[in-house]
């Protein structure tokens, strides 16, 4: 007999173990379903192995290096300061990265959920072929779930390859660059930029739009465009990447602004200009799983695509590619599967630019909510007033709201600062709870804590401000 001649039954199978797909996973599991998970390169998928963790690793190891070397301020002085990056890499991978993504496997396997390892390929709407790298199997399942994720594009001009890298190659760099260029501006871009200029790298990013992350709100941005001069970063706006050529020791990149072409030299050159869902080689055709003109998949707002027993999550649905709008749709998907009487609500979800200093953002933003027929205001409290971000040497910043003139209410944040990361997620929980500026101010706040300036801008939406 033939090894994969007949079809091993499944309940539930999700494709892909990254923070939509093991989520998915373990809650469907805990619904009673009995769940097996397909995975073709490393559990915990691009964002625990070569994504947001790793990157938040690099970024915490180049605060301590500066740390180290600029603590006088403090009456802390630190001679003969070494970077050891090898060192530093092997922290990131074998202390942050392996003891997560083993973590990961471990939980799965205490909720019983079955790992196959290879590729899976969809021939109907019932069964598929999961592809190892020694033999294949067919399975039927009742439903699935597939969270497949995304990958780097690759633009014209800039074929990967030794000094033309992706952010997968920019995380695994063996030394700090000396010169580093990073095309596109965007999250990924600036944190690794910010990063690699912490680490001593000399920076440049070369961004298309009038300004680097161009997501979030410009006064927001100015405190990130100041500490990047700081650090000698040199940011290009309006620039258009035309080519890189590489050579044997590093790269020339040439773009052009204002129809007037340049070129730069460096070590290496990262494009971070987006990302592309996977969806290709998964036959959703043969599925009848329909596509949009961009290769998402469409969903209905339980993750339910065009296919009834077939659910899609995360990177390749529309929507923010963020590993917590991930987890969060692996919840829904896997609780719809079980019957339950849910539906995605992304009011309240929140986004991060881990740069320097830290941006976030949740809800809507005054012109957002004006846009949408809101009558709003817009209450700021900068953190020069905040005790405890003095005491940290870092009272840059503010947090914002904006909240409903008639009563109130919050439906949307912004933050600036140190922290900003912790100190949303009151603010995210405030707006799913529907809760006003009163509810706030009356939340008794620890002292001192950066959490106190959420309750000084709720008493400034009152009128009430009591350290302004």
């Amino acid at each position: 007999m033939v090894v994969g001649d007949f079809a091993i039954e499944l309940d539930t199978v999700v494709i892909g173990s990254g923070p939509g797909g093991y989520v998915a996973a373990i809650r469907a599991a805990q619904m009673g379903q009995k769940v097996a998970i397909v995975e073709r390169e490393y559990i915990g998928g691009v964002c625990l192995n070569v994504g947001c963790i790793p990157s938040k690793a690099l970024i915490s190891a180049g605060h301590h290096y500066q740390e180290a070397m600029h603590s006088d301020v403090f009456g802390v002085t630190a001679e003969n300061v070494v970077l050891d990056f090898a060192k530093t890499q092997e922290w990131k991978n074998n202390k942050v990265v392996s003891t997560l993504t083993k973590g990961v496997e471990g939980l799965l396997k205490k909720n019983k959920v079955e790992i196959l390892r290879g590729e899976a390929y969809f021939n109907d709407e019932h069964t598929m072929r999961v592809m190892g790298e020694t033999a294949a199997q067919t399975y039927s399942f009742n439903n699935a779930i597939i969270a497949t994720g995304s990958r780097p594009i690759e633009i014209k001009g800039f074929k990967f390859g030794k000094r033309v890298i992706d952010s997968t190659g920019g995380l695994a760099l063996k030394e700090v660059p000396k010169k580093l260029v990073i095309i596109g501006g965007g999250i990924i871009g600036t944190e690794l930029g910010g990063a690699y200029a912490n680490l001593g790298a000399e920076v440049t990013i070369l961004e298309g739009t009038p300004q680097i992350l161009p997501t979030f709100e410009k006064d927001m941005v100015k405190f990130v465009e100041k500490s990047f001069k700081e650090k000698g970063i040199n940011m290009v706006t309006k620039a258009m990447a035309k080519e890189a050529v590489e050579t044997e020791n590093g790269v020339t990149v040439k773009y052009e602004v204002d129809g007037t072409e340049q070129s730069i030299d460096a070590d290496y050159v990262m494009v971070t200009v987006g990302r592309r869902p996977n969806t290709d080689e998964l036959g959703l055709e043969g599925a009848g799983i329909e596509l949009t003109e961009r290769g998402l998949v469409k969903v209905d707002n339980q993750g339910r695509t065009s296919v009834k027993n077939i659910f899609a999550i995360g990177d390749i649905v529309p929507g923010a590619a963020l590993a917590h709008k991930a987890s969060y749709e692996a919840k829904i998907a896997a609780e719809a599967i079980s019957g339950k009487k849910v539906a995605v609500d992304y009011k309240a979800m929140p986004a991060v630019a881990f740069t320097d200093p830290e941006l976030a953002i949740v809800g809507l933003t005054a012109a957002e909510a004006k846009e949408n027929g809101m009558d709003v205001k817009s209450s700021k409290f900068t953190l020069a007033g905040n005790g405890r971000a003095l005491s940290l040497n870092a009272n840059e910043g503010f947090v914002r709201l904006v909240t409903t003139k008639e009563d109130n209410v919050l439906v949307g944040a912004q933050i600036v600062g140190v922290s900003a990361s912790d100190v949303i997620a009151e603010l995210g929980l405030a707006i799913e709870a529907g809760m006003n500026a009163e509810d706030i101010s009356l939340t008794i706040h620890s002292h001192p804590s950066l959490s106190e300036a959420v309750m000084d801008a709720s008493e400034l939406a009152l009128g009430l401000p009591i350290h302004m």
